[in-house]
């Protein structure tokens, strides 16, 4: 039974906030504090969290070196501008500079992913004197006025008015779409065909082609190793620019790479990087990595009110060097790799999962309606319900809404991924019960 003040704050939230301000959950949960991979809800339920804050709480909740770096930091000064020089945002851009594989690499920070999309689009656009840009289909970059207008998901672009003039590649899918047919090679030798034909099309000249390595939003969907390679070779014959978004796949959470570029590296590293997220442990952070010629292409002022707050970098300069120091990008590989087999294996017994994706702890379960192999965001919805119930938090996206998301944090135990599997497992079970049901009802 619902706590009669949970339902308030809900019908409080819903009069105060944006109609278009999703929640999870038929009635949202409250979260009110964690610890670890665990969190507790207002009414003292508590859950196995596999989201992690929209894949933001990488490293741990709670992480008690960052707890004790924000805390000593708060104690000091809170806050000061990018007018006065910080310790810990220099030391931390050097540390992300040198982590980047970027040469020459200057460092600015923002406040979230997508201000640092948008600062990539600044920086790309005003480097190379154009205003387009080429994203891939099925992406996600943002909530702003110009990362929406990059953004290849309809579901979450509501204007189609931008700044820019987007052209859209494919690639960003390797299991649906008009070259799923082909071989890994053929995949990529017709995408960099679809590329250039696009830039001949271009009336101009293109400023730069902006990627995730790993789609997030899209449903955790990614191209063939060795792609985004192959179309830096085309963008380096005409002098584009290639920003990677690494806001959702940075710092190991792919586990067989720190960054997700780095999958496709064969043609050296990207022009410009963008990262937020998981950086912070939760705390409001991003940022852009430029090799100085991009960067330093401004000239205009400009200045970053909260970007590199003192706090914020002490968070993350903490949180970075745990990660670090603990080798969370092998935990990553080597606990998410049990998770997908698991899932896998699971996925194989169950007629309303299509696919079993990913890499490291960022897997995606592709849900349909059985026998017929079409999107079904209700499965998803219901799955979702199910594992809450069961005490498992997940995510869900893709452009139909019925991609299951799981991102855990990077210090999963294996204990915690076979719990969590078996919760899964049991939603799967149930949700696809309810659906026979209803279709015979």
């Amino acid at each position: 039974m619902t706590d009669p003040a949970h339902s308030a704050l809900f019908a409080r939230h819903r009069a105060v906030m944006p109609d278009w301000l999703a929640t999870y959950y038929r009635q949202p949960i409250e979260i009110t504090h964690g610890e670890g991979r665990r969190v507790w809800d207002a009414e003292g339920r508590e859950y196995l969290d596999f989201f992690g804050g929209i894949l933001t709480t990488m490293t741990a909740h709670a992480l008690p070196e960052v707890t004790k770096a924000v805390s000593e930091q708060a104690g000091r000064i809170l806050h000061s501008s990018t007018l006065y020089l910080n310790r810990t945002a220099v030391e931390l851009a050097e540390r992300i500079a040198a982590l980047s594989g970027i040469p020459d690499a200057r460092v600015f920070f923002t406040t979230s992913g997508t201000e640092a999309n948008d600062t990539a689009l600044l920086l790309a656009t005003t480097f190379r004197r154009s205003n387009q840009i080429v994203a891939l289909r099925n992406s996600y970059h943002g909530r702003s006025f110009t990362s929406i207008g990059i953004t290849g998901n309809s579901s979450w672009s509501p204007t189609s008015l931008s700044p820019l003039q987007t052209l859209y590649v494919h690639g960003g899918i390797r299991s649906r779409g008009p070259f799923t047919h082909l071989t890994d090679a053929q995949f990529i030798a017709a995408c960099v065909e679809d590329l250039r034909d696009v830039l001949g099309q271009a009336n101009g000249t293109v400023a730069a082609l902006i990627a995730e390595p790993v789609q997030g939003v899209g449903g955790f969907t990614s191209p063939p190793d060795g792609l985004l390679a192959a179309f830096r070779e085309v963008l380096a014959e005409r002098g584009i620019l290639w920003i990677t978004d690494e806001v959702q796949t940075g710092w190991g959470r792919t586990g067989d790479h720190f960054w997700g570029w780095q999958a496709h590296a064969e043609a050296g590293p990207p022009d410009i990087l963008t990262f937020a997220k998981g950086i912070g442990n939760g705390l409001s952070m991003g940022g852009v990595v430029a090799r100085a010629e991009v960067m330093n292409c401004l000239d205009a002022n400009s200045i970053s009110t909260f970007g590199g707050s003192p706090v914020t970098t002490a968070g993350a300069l903490a949180n970075l060097t745990y990660l670090v120091d603990h080798d969370l990008q092998g935990n990553a590989r080597r606990v998410g790799g049990l998770l997908l087999a698991r899932l896998q294996s699971i996925a194989a017994a169950s007629p309303v999962v299509r696919e079993v994706r990913g890499r490291g702890l960022m897997i995606g379960v592709e849900l349909v309606e059985p026998g017929t192999g079409e999107p079904s965001p209700a499965i998803a919805t219901a799955v979702l319900e199910a594992a809450r119930e069961g005490g498992l938090l997940i995510g869900k996206g893709g452009r139909a809404g019925n991609v299951l998301r799981i991102a855990p944090p990077l210090t999963l135990t294996v204990a915690e991924a076979e719990r969590g599997a078996a919760v899964l497992e049991g939603a799967l079970r149930e949700a696809h019960a309810a659906t026979t049901e209803g279709q015979r009802a």
